[in-house]
């Protein structure tokens, strides 16, 4: 027998004599580490609901300040290839997509286990941020966020061919803030 196991159970033997009952964070494994206390699960962020902007969005529960990071933006990773060859025909002329370019080699396919972050609405006046680190993609505050308010961040997206009217109008921006743009299409650089 492991002097993990004896340990273990001189510890359980202890406390039977004692009748005290264990707490959280005394309760130990087999193998003789401590267990720490599960955490009360904190009160969630934001909720999925259908949105006045577009389809489902993100709505906070509770306040969130300036700079906070609210979420990341999950899914399965793959090559910008793999994308293309997976969804290039499919997204042709649509410009519902779940995709996210993490870097210039890694896309992030929200439509496989992808978490909340992926109904995040576009706005051309958005409260929120996307930010890129070491490959993951995190959606932050850039401005306080009241209760009930939809996040939202500006999806700027550039495609490889020159921005037509016509590309414009087939990437709507549906936001209806005073300053919209009109499309989700971005300045290209």
């Amino acid at each position: 027998m492991s002097n993990n196991k004896t340990k273990s159970k001189t510890a359980s033997a202890s406390r039977k004599k004692s009748k005290k009952p264990l707490k959280n964070k005394e309760i130990k494994s087999k193998a003789g580490a401590k267990k720490t206390a599960a955490k009360k699960t904190a009160k969630p962020h934001v909720a999925v609901r259908n949105s006045p902007i577009h389809g489902r969005g993100v709505f906070a529960v509770n306040a969130i300040a300036k700079g906070a990071r609210i979420i990341e933006y999950t899914g399965e990773r793959m090559s910008h290839a793999k994308a293309d060859r997976l969804y290039g025909d499919l997204h042709d002329g649509s410009s519902h997509t779940m995709l996210f370019a993490a870097t210039d080699k890694v896309v992030i396919d929200a439509t496989k286990r992808g978490g909340p972050a992926r109904w995040i609405n576009h706005s051309c006046a958005p409260n929120c941020e996307a930010n890129e680190e070491d490959g993951r993609v995190f959606i932050d505050a850039i401005r306080a966020i009241r209760p009930g308010q939809e996040l939202s961040y500006d999806y700027s997206l550039v495609l490889e061919e020159r921005h037509t009217p016509k590309l414009k109008r087939e990437h709507p921006c549906h936001c209806g803030v005073r300053q919209c743009r009109g499309t989700l299409l971005g300045k290209k650089r």
